[in-house]
């Protein structure tokens, strides 16, 4: 398929209201899926402005509030997408993950697959360290850069 055909299925998603596209021109195939992670990015900042406003008046809110930030801010190395795809724990449906939270890692080991256009990828550890989080549900979409992983040395 012509990478300008592809381009042009890319602009034409992009300025409508469709959020996939598929196109098979004999054996070969191109599948387009708009992101969900743009959209969603607004919610979340008005979220927690929301929740970082009442905590002002009430000292014992406050209180919370810290306690319940500290969490998310886990120190240690992000493992990133380097692709767009499907994010994918396990080497096959039912099969045991590669890594789970407080697993030892070596640079190197495999810590999961990303599905693109039909093509299953390694992602490998680029850390020694331990998991502390593991950031994507199976069969999830993941985003170029997107964090995967937190490892802590």
């Amino acid at each position: 398929m012509d990478i300008r055909k592809v381009k042009k299925l890319i602009e034409m998603l992009e300025n409508s209201s469709l959020n996939e596209i598929e196109i098979k021109e004999g054996e070969e195939s191109v599948k387009l899926v708009k992101s969900a992670g743009f959209n969603q990015a607004p919610q979340m900042v008005s979220t927690p402005s929301q929740v970082i406003e009442q905590p002002v008046t009430e000292k014992k809110s406050s209180e919370q509030t810290t306690e319940e930030v500290k969490p998310e801010t886990i120190d240690g190395k992000s493992i990133n997408s380097p692709m767009v795809g499907t994010f994918y724990s396990s080497p096959n449906p039912g099969a045991d993950s590669f890594v789970k939270v407080g697993d030892k890692v070596s640079e190197g080991d495999v810590l999961c697959i990303i599905e693109a256009m039909k093509m299953m990828n390694e992602v490998k550890s680029d850390y020694n360290g331990v998991i502390k989080e593991i950031l994507i549900s199976d069969a999830e979409p993941v985003e170029y850069g997107e964090a995967l992983f937190i490892i802590e040395e």
